[in-house]
């Protein structure tokens, strides 16, 4: 699976440790930066992280701040995208089962490298249930 990867300063150590554990389970990583803990401005990482999913450059997407506030809302700006804030390993599966969540978003500063890797390996593994979650996804995405 290809796995698109955005970041800020504040969890670039999180991006590189989903980053090395997705490569050695055999995914391939597209990643998007921040490449240290040098201030900068999130969207500049965050969007073209969530963008390539949408344009089918990667299945699925992980994004990381020190919140993962700005992070999601940034993500859920892109048209197609459904990202979800994830702070344990239930939360990681009813982002696919209940929202088919494309994104993750996770905020560094709330969340452990273990917690982070867990949730994320939860929600890979978990399918989305449609049915009146599909009617419900369907009313999120009218056009405006």
């Amino acid at each position: 699976m290809k796995i698109s990867l955005g970041t800020d300063h504040a969890g670039y150590h999180h991006k590189e440790a989903l980053k090395k554990h997705l490569e050695t389970i055999g995914h391939t990583v597209i990643d998007f930066g921040t490449d240290s803990t040098e201030a900068v401005d999130y969207p500049d990482f965050i969007r073209p992280a969530a963008q390539a999913v949408v344009d089918g450059k990667s299945e699925i997407g992980v994004v990381f701040g020190g919140s993962g506030n700005g992070e999601a809302i940034t993500a859920n700006k892109v048209k197609g995208v459904r990202c979800a804030l994830c702070w344990n390993v239930e939360t990681g599966q009813l982002a696919k089962k209940h929202n088919n969540a494309n994104v993750l978003s996770f905020g560094a500063r709330q969340t452990s490298i273990d917690e982070m890797i867990a949730i994320v390996n939860a929600w890979m593994a978990a399918e989305f249930e449609g049915g009146r979650h599909e009617i419900r996804i369907n009313k999120i995405e009218l056009e405006e």
